[in-house]
């Protein structure tokens, strides 16, 4: 009986362990603000993959704890330090031979004659304000002769700026060929086969750009990787486990005879608009003895001066000095380009960056070039450093002593902040962070704030994280309470906070990674779960622009615009092309949702004539919608397409809804009526036998209707319960390994959509298996980037995107549940 016994615990054992498996993200959050202030670890272990922007691009963090005199690393990996052989435009001034037709065979060869060719100083670009030599064509061939003033050839890199599509060679080899464009400078490296033919004289780099879209761009040289000797003196911290919750990351590591924690706190608390708005996030540090003994025990936190540009080459000014009982380290870009980057990918080059910590806690601080910023750290005397007050590629380093540590754990904290000054610019107006309303506010007194309140604000972070997961967890699941840790930060990051000028709230998205646009009604639309669940006045603060940009006339059209332009510019639609029912539908159910949840419709109210505009465009135009994109613009154009149709019959329900809670009961009725009546009228186009077509009439194809969601979600009730449960049956079919495909066109799919799609379930059952190859998916996929929202159910890879707010849609469930439980209210209370 006993071997029995212990035959079944054998069996059942994994499955429970697989049941409680920790989530690995794909990328972990430590500064989550906005779109510019932000930094995530891209690996499963802190110390083993530099931090970066959540585009990728340098933002580098460097964490380490002095035991007895050994030191470890538990944060960031060393930066690399590059020598310049070739200079590129950013050190020294050098010319191209170009030419902008086509040059013939062998032009890339150190023997072939150019004597034709013109001659150019570098970069080379269509944006006049930075190139040197104007290129306005669709190709431009390069060639750079330049001789070695050493022999050394080993480590060799090209650095290289493009777009668009490259191809490099050196003395004639190719090293290194794209199709794309890099904005930032890359570092190829070259193989030491062709590295060691290098010669004193007559060397030559060439190089093709073929322009094909957008943009035009090429800068390149020459760079040798220098060691540095001061890393091989750093043992690695040893991580013991990652724990990633809504406000925090939490990492454990044994640092020799004293264990670590180091938590990361973004407290983004949407019920509280004031620390919400607080460009400032915690980095506390922990350490214990694990042997009994007493240890000597220092921490140093390094920051890298790229956290306050766009590209490395650009100079910064620093400085230390005190205030409000902080020390503090700033810096910024010398030339502070207020508002000059607008691409998807591109940071801040405006504003300053802030390191503090509480003057009692005796640190010493100091700024230097990257590649010397140990030194002091590994002295047996810190001494006094000196600053580098202005270059560029500079660490901003904080040593805090710790004292004697024992069994019992002491705590230090760092404060990063960032000032932008100016956060956006809204039809003309430059417009400051929502912290900044207050006339005497100052980044040194949110500093201040931020760390007189650090204890209550970790006491509310750490009771929403756990009010949070055991909502979702109770509401579907585990793996989906996983999810909604995994997106929480990820969603609201992507937004800005501000004021408009008649004192409006403004919470501006950016399409990060999908074309940079700001405040995209169809990314609005899928990460609205979020804010309606916790707060609906920054809902409110997604639309208030798009109702301003029509109400004031600036935008004509009867629907909305796709966007208000390019972030950080809000000052007109920049899309190629218009959405007009994808964009009406969503601006009608949004403000409806709004007055869901919230009680009452005088936020439409204030807007009915727009939206009666838009309403009525829908009754024209929207139940079987023209060739048109929808929010699924990577899909392409398409005609009749179901789920829109789905989108305006519940966009009509809503309107009504809205006019019957504003006591207008006629036009309730006529658009119940209309929209009952288009819904019937969808079912017999879309009707497929055991599905719903994906376009009216077009057999054979399929796709998830997650529009449908707000049919019950908001109580319209104007499809029969049974489109819901044949879809979701038919769904449960078609499921690929890392998800459910978005329709019968590709494999790939958008887990916000999967999320909205599970939601359509009446079992939990069938939402739970609907959710958990989502789940599989975050957890395997070899995309180590910030969450992105399309990937493909084959194999789990992201097919594009990342770091979007969209997956503020994953908390679709959880507001089911609580619109519902206030349904439940209202009919018992009846």
């Amino acid at each position: 009986m006993k071997r029995i016994c212990l035959f079944l615990i054998l069996v059942w054992l994994p499955k429970v362990l697989l049941t409680a498996q920790n989530l690995r993200a794909p990328a972990y959050p430590l500064i989550t603000h906005n779109t510019y202030f932000s930094v995530w670890s891209f690996g499963d272990e802190l110390a083993k993959s530099p931090t970066t922007h959540w585009s990728g691009q340098n933002a580098s963090l460097l964490g380490m704890v002095k035991v007895d005199g050994q030191v470890y690393q538990f944060l960031g990996k060393e930066p690399k330090v590059y020598q310049s052989v070739v200079a590129a435009a950013d050190e020294s001034s050098y010319s191209f031979t170009y030419t902008e037709t086509e040059p013939g065979a062998g032009w890339m060869n150190p023997q072939f004659s150019a004597a034709s060719w013109k001659n150019g100083p570098a970069p080379f670009g269509d944006d006049k304000a930075r190139a040197k030599t104007l290129w306005e064509s669709s190709n431009l061939w390069v060639r750079r002769t330049f001789s070695l003033n050493d022999s050394g050839t080993g480590n060799l890199y090209l650095k290289l700026r493009h777009d668009d599509d490259v191809e490099v060679y050196l003395n004639g080899e190719e090293i290194y060929r794209l199709s794309g464009w890099a904005h930032q400078y890359q570092y190829i490296p070259i193989s030491a086969d062709i590295a060691k033919k290098l010669k004193k004289e007559g060397n030559v780099l060439a190089i093709h750009v073929a322009n094909t879209a957008g943009g035009r761009l090429l800068d390149a040289g020459l760079v040798r990787e220098v060691a540095s000797n001061a890393y091989a003196k750093v043992a690695p911290a040893v991580q013991k486990s990652v724990e990633l919750n809504a406000t925090q990351t939490i990492y454990q590591f044994t640092c020799g005879k004293v264990d670590v924690t180091a938590t990361f706190t973004s407290p983004l608390l949407l019920n509280n608009l004031e620390v919400l708005a607080r460009p400032v996030t915690y980095v506390s540090v922990k350490a214990a003895s694990n042997d009994k003994a007493s240890h000597e025990v220092q921490v140093y936190l390094g920051a890298s001066s790229d956290l306050a540009v766009n590209t490395p080459e650009q100079e910064v000014m620093s400085q230390e000095y005190t205030a409000e009982k902080l020390s503090i380290l700033k810096t910024g870009t010398k030339e502070q380009p207020m508002f000059r980057e607008k691409w998807e990918k591109e940071r801040i080059d405006w504003g300053y960056f802030y390191v503090a910590v509480p003057t009692a806690a005796k640190a010493i601080q100091y700024i230097s070039p990257v590649g010397k910023e140990l030194t002091p750290f590994l002295s047996a005397s810190l001494g006094n450093p000196e600053n580098t007050q202005q270059s560029r590629n500079l660490v901003l380093s904080t040593i805090l002593p710790f004292g004697k540590v024992g069994a019992s754990a002491k705590e230090q904290v760092f404060l990063l902040g960032y000032d932008e000054v100016y956060s956006v610019q809204f039809f003309g107006q430059n417009l400051k962070p929502w912290w900044k309303n207050n006339a005497s506010a100052t980044m040194e007194k949110q500093l201040a704030q931020a760390s007189t309140d650090y204890s209550k604000i970790m006491q509310q972070c750490q009771a929403f994280d756990r009010q949070m997961y055991q909502a979702a967890e109770k509401a579907g699941g585990k793996e989906y309470a996983d999810l909604c840790e995994l997106a929480y930060r990820q969603a609201i990051a992507a937004h800005t906070l501000v004021k408009s000028p008649t004192g409006e709230t403004l919470f501006l998205s950016k399409e990060n990674y999908s074309g940079g646009y700001i405040n995209t009604v169809d990314v609005t639309y899928p990460s609205a779960p979020l804010f309606l669940l916790y707060n609906p006045e920054l809902l409110k603060g997604m639309l208030n622009g798009i109702f301003y940009y029509s109400e004031s006339g600036k935008w004509k059209k009867p629907y909305p615009a796709h966007d208000l332009g390019n972030y950080p510019f809000a000052n007109g639609q920049t899309y190629g092309e218009d959405m007009p029912v994808e964009e009406a539908g969503n601006m009608l159910i949004l403000t409806a949702a709004i007055a869901k949840a919230e009680g009452n419709a005088e936020y439409a109210k204030k807007h009915w004539a727009t939206l009666t505009t838009w309403a009525e465009f829908l009754k024209k135009s929207g139940f079987d919608p023209e060739n048109q994109l929808s929010t699924d613009d990577f899909a392409g154009h398409l005609a009749r397409n179901a789920n829109l149709s789905v989108k305006a019959i519940e966009a009509l329900a809503s309107y009504g809804m809205l006019a019957g809670m504003l006591g207008k009961p006629d036009v309730a009725k006529q658009y119940k009526d209309v929209a009952q009546e288009m819904a019937q009228n969808w079912m017999k186009l879309a009707q497929d036998g055991d599905h719903y077509t994906l376009a009216f009439e077009k057999p054979g194809t399929w796709s998830q209707k997650y529009n449908l969601a707000w049919d019950t979600i908001l109580d319209l009730n104007i499809f029969p319960k049974t489109v819901r449960e044949t879809e979701v049956k038919y769904y449960l079919k078609k499921q690929g390994t890392y998800g459910l495909p978005l329709d019968s066109r590709k494999t790939y799919t958008k887990s916000d959509w999967i999320i909205w799609t599970a939601t359509l379930a009446d079992n939990p059952a069938d939402f739970k298996a609907i959710i958990s190859p989502v789940w599989k998916y975050a957890n395997e996929t070899s995309s180590r980037v910030p969450l992105s929202d399309w990937h493909e159910t084959t194999d789990g890879k992201k097919t594009g995107f990342q770091a979007r707010s969209v997956v503020g849609g994953y908390f679709m469930k959880l507001l089911a549940e609580k619109l519902s439980g206030k349904q439940a209210q209202k009919a018992s209370k009846k």
